[in-house]
């Protein structure tokens, strides 16, 4: 195994650490939220689904900024912004 291919796997190690990470916390995150506002009532529906969907877009936004930093990595280590591509 060559050196660069090292680097990848491990690159590519950290990445699925990362992403395993971010999942749970997501997780955690709507769990601990839904057991401290039980619904009761139409009200507190709205605000769960609205407290929803601010994790969602926090998970959404660093999900999108690891696909940017993989983007610049692959374009500064091959050229290519999607390697094997034309």
């Amino acid at each position: 195994m060559s050196p660069f291919s090292g680097f990848l796997a491990v690159i590519v190690f950290f990445t699925a650490i990362l992403v395993a990470y971010l999942t749970k916390q997501f997780q955690n995150e709507n769990l601990n939220y839904l057991t401290s506002n039980p619904m009761t009532n139409s009200k507190t529906k709205a605000k769960t689904i609205e407290k929803e969907k601010v994790v969602a877009e926090t998970l959404n936004g660093r999900f999108a900024m690891l696909g940017l930093i993989a983007a610049v990595g692959a374009y500064l280590t091959t050229g290519q912004i999607i390697p094997g591509f034309v």
